[in-house]
C-alpha cells in the first residue's frame, strides 16, 4: 500500500489546538501522526488522500489558526523504515511496557506487550490509548469474555489477555489491523484472541463481561446500543476516543437512557477516558 505523507508546519500552534487538528485528520483518512520542527507530520494511504477535504478542513479552523502544508509519497520500505525509526518504547503506571520488534525487552515489568509497529494505530502513545491501558491494568479482567471494538493494533486485547481474560473478541473495519491484530498475538504468545474485520454487525449474539472501545465520540453514540445489549448485568464498558470537556456528558446521557451508569473518568490533556456499568 501506498502512503502519502503531509508536513503541517506552524510557529505558533498550540498543543491543544494541534490535538484537535489531529482529531479531525482522522475523520478524513490519516491514521498516524508524529511531531515534527515547528508542526508535525500526518500519514494517508495515498488512496484516501482528498486535497479538497483537507483545505476545506483547514479554512473551517478558528481564526489565527495558521498551518502551511506540504505533500510528499512514500513508498512502503520508506514508511516501515520511517515508522520504526520513530517507535519508541512506552511504560504506563509503571507496569506495562510497551516495546516494537526491534527494542530490547524489560521483563521487570508486570507485563511486556510487543507491537510490530505497521500501519496500523494503537501502539500506546497517543492519550486515549494509554488511559484504556491504564483502565485494563486497574481492573479486574480475571475469566472475563472481553469485546475490543477498534482494535487497531490489539493491543488493548493483547493487556487483556496478559490480565486473565477467558477471550477477547477484537473487531476493526480496516484490513491491515485485522492482519496486525493476528500478528501482534502470535508475537506475545496469546492464542484467545480472534479478530474480526467488521464493525457492530459482527457482534451478533455475543455476550461479554467487558467491553473496551477506544474510537470517537461519534461512533461510540452510534454503537452504544449494541453495546448495552452485548453486556451481560453489571458488565463494564471502557471506552475513550473523545474529549472531556465536549463529549463526556453528552456520552454519559447516552450511557445512562441505556442503563450504562458512569462510575468514573480520566483526563489527559484534553482527551477523556471513561468507565460505565450496566445495571
Amino acid at each position: 500500500m501506498k502512503y502519502a505523507s503531509v508536513v503541517f508546519i506552524s510557529s505558533d500552534i498550540e498543543d491543544w489546538q494541534k490535538d484537535l487538528f489531529i482529531a479531525e485528520l482522522g475523520e478524513i483518512g490519516f491514521d498516524t501522526f508524529e511531531d515534527a520542527q515547528d508542526g508535525f507530520v500526518a500519514y494517508i494511504p495515498s488512496a484516501n488522500l482528498d486535497v479538497q477535504a483537507l483545505e476545506t478542513l483547514i479554512l473551517t479552523q478558528a481564526d489565527g489558526f495558521h498551518l502551511d502544508y506540504e505533500i510528499n509519497e512514500l513508498g512502503e520500505q520508506n514508511w516501515n523504515i520511517l515508522w520504526e525509526s520513530n517507535f519508541n518504547p512506552i511504560v504506563v503506571d509503571d507496569q506495562c511496557y510497551v516495546r516494537a520488534t526491534f527494542h530490547e525487552a524489560h521483563p521487570e515489568y508486570a507485563y511486556e506487550i510487543v507491537i510490530d509497529p505497521k500501519m496500523s494505530f494503537g501502539t500506546g502513545h497517543h492519550q486515549t490509548t494509554s488511559m484504556m491501558l491504564s483502565f485494563i491494568l486497574e481492573n479486574n479482567f480475571e475469566g472475563k469474555r472481553v469485546l475490543d471494538m477498534g482494535c487497531g493494533t490489539g493491543i488493548l486485547a493483547i493487556l487483556a489477555s496478559k490480565k486473565g481474560a477467558e477471550s477477547i473478541m477484537a473487531v476493526d473495519f480496516d484490513s491491515i489491523c485485522v492482519e496486525s491484530v493476528e500478528e501482534n498475538k502470535k508475537l506475545n504468545g496469546i492464542s484467545n484472541i480472534t479478530s474480526h474485520l467488521g464493525s457492530k454487525e459482527v457482534i451478533g449474539d455475543n455476550a461479554f463481561e467487558t467491553i473496551v472501545a477506544n474510537i470517537n465520540r461519534n461512533i461510540l453514540l452510534d454503537q452504544l446500543d449494541v453495546y448495552a445489549e452485548a453486556l451481560v448485568e453489571n458488565g463494564e464498558l471502557y471506552m475513550s476516543g473523545f474529549y472531556y470537556e465536549e463529549d463526556l456528558m453528552i456520552i454519559r446521557q447516552k450511557c445512562e437512557s441505556l442503563n450504562l451508569f458512569f462510575k468514573e473518568s480520566k483526563k489527559l490533556d484534553v482527551w477523556c477516558s471513561a468507565k460505565f456499568i450496566k445495571k
